[in-house]
């Protein structure tokens, strides 16, 4: 008989151990000592205590540590300390920024100049100089708003300044605080006034032959249909040369805005009050981590046991 034969046999054959072994077999695993458990809830806490130690360590330890926020805002008049070099204009006032303006062209000249002062009397001297400045180069102000809320004050004025004479004024205007915005655009009309003027010129024309013709109703309608919009046309182009002729600046003045430093004040307790916050803090993070990890090691304990059992019971059954 070969080898797999005697397998086979061995493995078909149902040999059933006799009532006295069998009992003998239960009354030893019974009295055995009971298998020590792989998972155990030591061996559980050994898991879970260092992930929620270093969870709640993470969110101390990265947690603003400051209790003082600075906050750029605008002064109401409430008494505030300063941070140190916020707002301090220790670069002096660049130069305007210089565009031509050609004298033999028509142009549409439109700038816009921000100055950051110091404080607020300064904005109120800089209106003061800005309107003497303009009317000094023959200009004038179409609109001022200023305001002053404590350390805090904004001012905006639009000035109409002379088109040749605005490099000059922009330079004057620029000593008036440190320059931190400016704009400056050109828009040229010679072009258009040009094609105005040959439009009314044919017009002209037209409007001298027809006042040449024989009068008559038609010949009426037409020339005044012809002066109406060669009015037109010289109003327009009036306009634009005016316009033209002076140029427009946005001037914009305001004291730096001021970082303020708000201090808490706290009593003797809180730093205690504070830690047991984050305490609990970490406490929920940690049973939010902790607790998946915790159930399944309990399932996993559970599935061992039963396998254990199952096998015990397998084994008594022979």
């Amino acid at each position: 008989m070969s080898q797999r034969d005697l397998v086979a046999e061995l493995r078909a054959a149902h040999v059933e151990a006799p009532p006295e072994v069998r009992e003998r077999v239960r009354l030893i695993a019974a009295a055995a000592p009971a298998p020590p458990r792989r998972i155990t809830w030591r061996r559980a806490l050994v898991v879970v205590v260092p992930v929620a130690a270093a969870v709640a360590a993470t969110i101390v330890f990265t947690r603003p540590a400051k209790h003082e926020q600075a906050l750029s805002a605008e002064i109401s008049g409430r008494p505030a300390r300063i941070a140190p070099n916020v707002g301090a204009a220790t670069d002096k006032a660049a130069k305007a920024l210089a565009v031509p303006s050609p004298t033999n062209r028509v142009q549409k000249y439109d700038a816009t100049i921000s100055l950051r002062v110091d404080h607020a009397r300064d904005v109120s001297d800089g209106v003061k100089r800005a309107l003497r400045i303009t009317a000094s180069f023959g200009g004038y102000s179409s609109s001022v708003h200023a305001e002053t809320h404590g350390s805090r004050a904004v001012a905006d004025l639009k000035l109409k300044i002379p088109r040749a004479r605005i490099q000059e004024a922009m330079a004057k205007l620029a000593q008036l605080g440190t320059i931190t915005d400016e704009n400056v655009s050109t828009v040229d009309q010679t072009a258009l006034l040009n094609t105005t003027d040959r439009e009314i010129a044919r017009l002209q024309k037209q409007l001298a032959t027809l006042r040449a013709d024989p009068k008559s109703d038609e010949n009426d309608r037409r020339i005044t249909a012809l002066v109406t919009r060669i009015e037109r046309l010289q109003r327009g182009e009036a306009t634009t040369r005016r316009t033209a002729h002076y140029a427009t600046v946005d001037l914009h003045l305001e004291t730096p805005l001021v970082a303020i430093v708000q201090e808490h004040k706290h009593g003797p307790l809180h730093g205690v009050g504070v830690a047991l916050k984050w305490l609990g803090i970490g406490a929920v993070y940690a049973l939010a981590i902790g607790g998946p990890v915790a159930v399944l090691l309990l399932l996993l304990w559970l599935v061992v046991r039963v396998v254990r059992r199952r096998r015990e019971n397998a084994l008594l059954q022979i």
